[in-house]
């Protein structure tokens, strides 16, 4: 009888304290810029929900994003730089985080914490490296970098409104409504199943306002383009581009609006569950903005390491623990989302080293309260490896160094270019001292060094992609798309191939499909499968060849069409295991 009761003792104490755990929702837009907000000083954009929300969160003085998104997301997810994580892209193979990786969901979900992902993953598209692999129990998300991607369903159409999305058993489903009013929608979907039995960790990553604006939804655009939208632009827009700058910036204020209005719609549905106040609600963007507009005192744009490309709001609300309009004036990143909230929810980390430092006694004035002096580094460009020098930027304190040699480059020319700014005078990054102040680019050089190195080391052969696995029951069948084939670009009519792992020797059915852009009448389909090499004839955009033998290892799989013209690649192929 005593033991009964104490474990009936030590039962409603642990249950005591889940109840008391907080409740996470992380949310992030894609290519949204530090100044399309109205709290950031932009007047023409309006985002009157989160502006009430930023005022009653906490908030970080200075923080910092990597140049385009899948490092974002691989530093948010784990703690660590994306270069320790495999994922140094977005594209061609090189977006993947390796599955050994230690996630935040994972953390949380171990805790106890009921998890869910809606929206964009972008870091792996075939098992292991879904979000479902990663420690989400609920999804629903795009594949890839977007929807009107390569990777989507050539069914969907490109469209962001009734869009084809993929939940957690990896089928698809087409969704009614806007992509970000479904995504929102599902979560708050989830709170009400989750129904207090649990705390529950949701990642909100919408792909609006990402590109391209041709379906938005169609009041806000109409509002928007009955103001004056050019005082955004921060170049001087020729008189006869006018009409199509004011066109596209409509369109994006217009998904940045709806997002809002999402996040309107989410506080006052906590209100109504009674959870608000021990919610914690995180608001950042990816990246910079996804054209040269309004940034605030900063200059530059997504890709950029100048300011403007690697800065975002940073807002936390959390009503129980942190005093509205409480600011840490302090230099933070991404790394440091992961082990903050782990802190914040009483989880433990994993066993991979995290870069990132929690900065929750800074904001509840609880605890830990001291930020210690470090030397943060940023770096992403095109290409299957990271190149020492190449396209990053190293702070310390109010100094920045950085070579800013291009992001769409695999490689830059010649010696660095070094530029040196002192942000604290001079945060448009307007005045070079590097030839003022040697000493200190050698300092900060030395440095950079020294991370290149440390990160560059995390595992044997660092740099390789993740692999996809083929012939598990965790997924049949498998789709493999061009955001991770190893080809030149997606472009229609270019080539390229696969580089997947075969668990067993298996027999599959690969079905081979073309973009119908790519089709223009009767030609050869060959597919290559390791050493296998089968062709068909066929006028359509899609084949299936039956009975392919993959025998067990790595293996290189291409579909390739000719007969028109210079032979094309394979838009996707459709793995389907016997």
């Amino acid at each position: 009888m005593k033991s009964l009761i104490h474990f009936a003792l030590v039962l409603a104490s642990a249950l005591s304290l889940m109840a008391q755990r907080p409740n996470v929702i992380l949310l992030m837009t894609d290519d949204q810029g530090i100044g399309d907000f109205g709290v950031m000083g932009n007047e023409l954009i309006e985002t009157p929900n989160i502006d009430a929300l930023a005022a009653k969160s906490g908030s970080i003085e200075t923080f910092y994003v990597s140049p385009v998104c899948s490092p974002t997301r691989a530093s948010l997810m784990t703690g660590r730089y994306n270069q320790r994580t495999r994922c140094i892209d977005t594209w061609l193979g090189r977006s993947s985080m390796d599955p050994d990786e230690y996630t935040l969901a994972e953390a949380l979900n171990e805790a106890g914490y009921a998890t869910g992902i809606f929206g964009k993953w972008h870091l792996g598209d075939v098992y292991p490296m879904r979000p479902q692999e990663q420690g989400f129990e609920k999804v629903l998300m795009h594949r890839g970098g977007g929807l009107a991607q390569p990777s989507e369903p050539l069914e969907n159409n490109q469209r962001y409104t009734d869009p084809i999305l993929f939940d957690e058993s990896g089928k698809s489903k087409l969704y009614k409504g806007f992509c970000t009013d479904v995504y929102f929608d599902a979560a708050m979907n989830m709170i009400d199943e989750v129904g207090g039995k649990k705390p529950f960790f949701i990642y909100l990553p919408t792909n609006a306002p990402h590109g391209p604006y041709h379906d938005v939804p169609e009041d806000l655009r109409q509002h928007y383009m009955e103001k004056d939208l050019l005082p955004l632009s921060a170049v001087e827009i020729p008189e006869n581009l006018r009409a199509a700058e004011q066109d596209m910036l409509a369109r994006i204020a217009a998904m940045i609006t709806n997002e809002d209005q999402n996040m309107g719609r989410l506080v006052k549905f906590l209100i109504e569950k009674g959870l608000l106040e021990n919610t914690i609600l995180v608001r950042l963007n990816d990246n910079g903005p996804n054209s040269m507009r309004y940034v605030g005192d900063m200059r530059g744009m997504k890709t950029w390491v100048h300011e403007g490309g690697v800065r975002s709001p940073l807002w936390i609300h959390w009503p129980a623990k942190i005093a509205a309009g409480r600011k840490a004036e302090i230099i933070a990143a991404h790394i440091d989302i992961m082990p903050t909230l782990l802190e914040a929810c009483g989880a433990k980390p994993g066993k991979n080293r995290m870069d990132g430092t929690s900065f929750l006694g800074l904001l509840t004035g609880a605890g830990k309260a001291e930020w210690p002096e470090r030397k943060l580094v940023l770096q992403t460009h095109r290409g299957t490896h990271v190149v020492k020098y190449h396209h990053f930027m190293i702070r310390e304190g109010d100094w920045k160094l950085l070579n800013a040699s291009g992001f769409s480059n695999e490689n830059f020319p010649g010696e660095p270019k070094w530029e040196l700014y002192n942000l604290k005078d001079d945060p448009k990054e307007t005045v070079n001292l590097a030839a003022r102040h040697p000493e200190r680019v050698a300092r900060l050089k030395m440095a950079y060094e020294e991370w290149f190195e440390d990160v560059s080391s995390t595992r044997p052969d660092n740099y390789a992609p993740p692999l996809g696995l083929i012939g598990t029951e965790h997924e049949n069948p498998t789709t493999l798309t061009r955001q991770d084939w190893l080809g030149s670009s997606w472009e229609v009519g270019a080539t390229g191939y696969w580089e997947v792992e075969v668990a067993k020797a298996v027999i599959a059915d690969i079905e081979v499909i073309f973009h119908p852009e790519e089709v223009k009448g009767d030609s050869a389909v060959t597919l290559h499968a390791g050493e296998v090499e089968l062709t068909q004839k066929t006028n359509g955009h899609r084949i299936t060849f039956h009975g392919v033998a993959l025998p067990q290892g790595k293996l290189r799989l291409e579909g390739v069409r000719s007969g028109e013209g210079r032979a094309k690649g394979a838009w996707q192929l459709i793995i389907n295991v016997h």
